[in-house]
């Protein structure tokens, strides 16, 4: 027989970590918060590096009084997180989404604990990593110590989710609402680039697309489309509707038929009880939801993404503003990829043309000083904002240019294409 986990306080759990040791967290809805907490009382650590996407809630940890006892090593960051990378005190790992779980899988980064949020067990001693598989499946597999807060309402979910009792050394037990993100606010720029979005996405079509007002206002604009089907990293409560409705039926997909296919999901308690035990939804680790061989076999793999900037001759930021990291480079670049290959495919990058009240272009001649590239000009496809849709692919620097010149604001579109002429592309 199995021993069962020592079950205690928060600060029990989280006795067990020492100084030095890389710790995986668990992200997103399932960020284990109680756990982070205690682990933040702890004034007798030093170099502790907490390594995780991205965390919902407070994150005390990373504050400027924990300096030199905890080092957050971000894998994609957050609002929490931005503040302590720019000034410093934490870390950021520009890497694909799908070549996280490898990084603990294959010791690249040896893993001493896994601090985890799980489901209860069911009959047959499993719990579930519930909302967030993505690295976490990994880094559970790798560690050799797994401290968990067992929460009575976190979602048993169904895929590669399952986690035995017997593999957890000490939980606490808890009884509290998972981390929910709100929906953002869909403005009338957001509508105009749903309405180009949903006219490129065909019926049949299986979808990728994020969290946001643009992947939002897409999604309500497909009401009228049919079998579609949904292999992505993530989604949230706008999905729905299209379930409810039969609009989305994963009926034509090569890969995993008849089912939802994602890696992680965040959003409201209404998103939390549709995945709770729901076989129509899987779960899997993001090597498998990002693995581009897969990917491209899906008919009409259409992946929309987004972007902070583009050049003009397509280069992609959507991880940085200049020097300051603003989120990571996930998985776009699998999906664009993969979108690419897929018979009948179609990558987009999707964006609203200017920043800043319209002062700033998001078109601009060149990426700011610091400016991550994500996705290359050699990899993009269509770009959308919300005066229209232009396809990069194939197109000379110039067109390319005059492309998306075209669907700049019109307050900035005379001074790109004099930059243009300058350079001597404009044709």
């Amino acid at each position: 027989m199995h021993t069962p986990p020592l079950a205690g306080s928060a600060a029990d759990v989280v006795a067990r970590i020492s100084s030095g040791m890389n710790v995986f967290v668990h992200g997103a809805a399932a960020t284990p918060t109680p756990l982070l907490d205690a682990l933040a009382q702890r004034t007798d650590l030093r170099d502790v590096r907490l390594w995780h996407l991205h965390l919902e809630g407070p994150v005390g940890f990373a504050s400027a009084e924990h300096a030199g006892r905890f080092r957050s090593v971000s894998l994609f960051t957050g609002a929490g997180l931005r503040e302590p990378v720019a000034e410093g005190r934490a870390d950021f790992v520009p890497i694909f989404l799908s070549d996280i779980p490898a990084l603990f899988r294959d010791g690249h980064v040896r893993l001493d604990a896994a601090i985890v949020q799980l489901s209860p067990p069911d009959r047959h001693g499993l719990c579930s990593l519930g909302t967030s598989i993505d690295a976490a499946r990994a880094a559970v597999d790798a560690a050799p110590l797994v401290l968990a807060e067992i929460n009575r309402r976190m979602p048993r979910t169904h895929g590669h989710s399952a986690v035995p009792l017997s593999a957890v050394n000490a939980c606490c037990h808890t009884d509290r609402p998972l981390h929910e993100h709100p929906a953002a606010e869909i403005s009338p720029v957001d509508e105009a680039i749903g309405e180009h979005v949903a006219g490129l996405v065909e019926d049949g079509a299986c979808l990728q697309l994020g969290i946001g007002g643009i992947p939002d206002a897409v999604l309500r604009r497909l009401g009228d489309h049919h079998d579609l089907g949904i292999h992505t990293e993530m989604f949230s409560d706008n999905l729905l509707p299209l379930v409810e409705a039969g609009v989305i039926t994963n009926r034509l997909k090569a890969i995993h038929p008849g089912r939802i296919v994602t890696s992680f999901v965040t959003g409201s308690k209404r998103l939390f009880d549709f995945v709770d035990d729901n076989p129509l939804v899987e779960f899997h680790p993001c090597d498998r939801t990002n693995d581009t061989l897969a990917i491209r076999k899906i008919d009409r793999m259409t992946a929309i993404n987004s972007a902070i900037q583009i050049d003009l001759t397509g280069q992609v930021c959507a991880d940085s503003i200049g020097h300051r990291i603003h989120s990571g480079i996930g998985g776009q670049m699998d999906f664009m990829r993969g979108a690419a290959m897929s018979r009948g495919g179609r990558p987009i990058i999707a964006l609203r043309s200017t920043a800043k009240q319209g002062t700033i272009s998001r078109i601009v001649p060149e990426l700011d000083a610091g400016a991550g590239v994500v996705t290359t000009r050699g990899h993009v496809h269509w770009v959308v904002t919300e005066h229209g849709a232009v396809n990069l692919h194939g197109k000379t620097l110039a067109e390319r240019g005059r492309l998306l010149a075209s669907i700049a604001h019109p307050d900035f579109r005379r001074g790109l294409e004099e930059r243009l002429r300058g350079l001597k592309r404009f044709v």
